[in-house]
């Protein structure tokens, strides 16, 4: 099945309307960056998205404060759904563009409670090529990284 990418413009998409109050949703929580409410295709009971007030189409669009604020509100979410539905476990999910399985361009997060036989399945095509490669991938990495903020005072 083909993954759809609303790529509608800042203040356009589904996501935005919903922030800006003019789609109802189910809120949960909400702060002065993020908003979390209950996901219309409930994978389990309890599932919530978690998405910024400003529109941003992925994660590498955020800056590091939107992006730590978007985890902290998954953090504050997922500790409401352990103790309203006593899940197992729980999986929390951010994909970012098409190929990476995201259907809204919106920046979200997905807090899904996780329960036994709950029929939710992440199969990984697990690939084992070695510590040289690994190695090789890491130094890529390290030299890609941006450069820290600066530290305040």
């Amino acid at each position: 099945m083909p993954m759809f990418v609303d790529t509608s413009p800042p203040g356009q998409c589904i996501f935005c309307r919903l922030v800006a109050g003019e789609i109802p949703a189910a809120r949960v929580y909400e702060d002065e960056t993020t908003l979390a409410f209950m996901d219309l295709g409930q994978v389990t009971p309890g599932h919530v998205l978690v998405a910024t007030k400003r529109h941003a189409a992925t994660l590498l669009e955020l800056t590091p404060g939107e992006a730590a604020a978007m985890m902290r509100t998954a953090h504050r979410v997922a500790q409401a759904a352990q103790a309203a539905f006593a899940p197992a476990g729980l999986t929390l999910l951010q994909a970012n563009g098409a190929a990476g399985g995201q259907t809204v361009g919106h920046v979200h997060l997905h807090v899904v409670p996780r329960h036994e036989d709950d029929g939710v399945g992440l199969i990984w095509p697990r690939q084992e090529p070695g510590m040289a490669v690994l190695q090789d991938y890491a130094a890529r990495l390290r030299a890609a990284l941006p450069a820290e903020p600066a530290a305040r005072a």
